[in-house]
């Protein structure tokens, strides 16, 4: 029977993997162009994003379940990739406002700038890109040691 830590090991692993593929690969250009964007074009467009997202993480997550025989709690697992779903939707949203300094930007925006984030957003592109990814990471990681907890079947 794996261990915790093994089973964290290969669900951070599969749901990392999985990201990579549903983000750049799984997402539509359309959806990806517009998720951003304010109103119900945007909550639809990253609605749909996020949703083929997770699916692309759940293929993943059971794949590995099934190959590695880790014995996943699917309540467990289906918590986590509720975490991840929910975290990339809210950091989706930010696309395209990053360097936004209006009481107007989303959240997690906002909250950039008052943790000192400003000059980077203002001055570098891809500074947004970079917080983006950092977020969805450590979700991620907080999404596989949900996954990875619980009673084994």
């Amino acid at each position: 029977m794996p261990s915790t830590a093994a089973r964290f090991a290969a669900a951070y692993a599969a749901l990392t993997g999985a990201h990579e593929v549903g983000d750049y690969i799984v997402q539509d250009n359309e959806d990806a162009i517009h998720k951003g964007k304010p109103g119900p074009e945007g909550r639809a467009a990253c609605a749909r994003h996020v949703a083929t997202y997770t699916l692309t993480q759940a293929l993943a997550l059971a794949a590995a379940d099934r190959a590695l025989d880790l014995r996943l709690d699917w309540t467990r697992a289906t918590l986590g990739l509720a975490l991840s779903a929910a975290t990339h939707y809210a950091a989706d949203r930010c696309a395209g406002h990053w360097p936004d300094t209006s009481d107007d930007a989303p959240a997690l925006v906002r909250a950039a700038h008052r943790i000192g984030k400003t000059g980077w957003l203002v001055n570098d592109r891809r500074a947004g890109a970079f917080l983006d990814q950092a977020w969805h990471k450590g979700w991620i990681t907080l999404a596989a040691a949900v996954a990875a907890t619980g009673r084994q079947r």
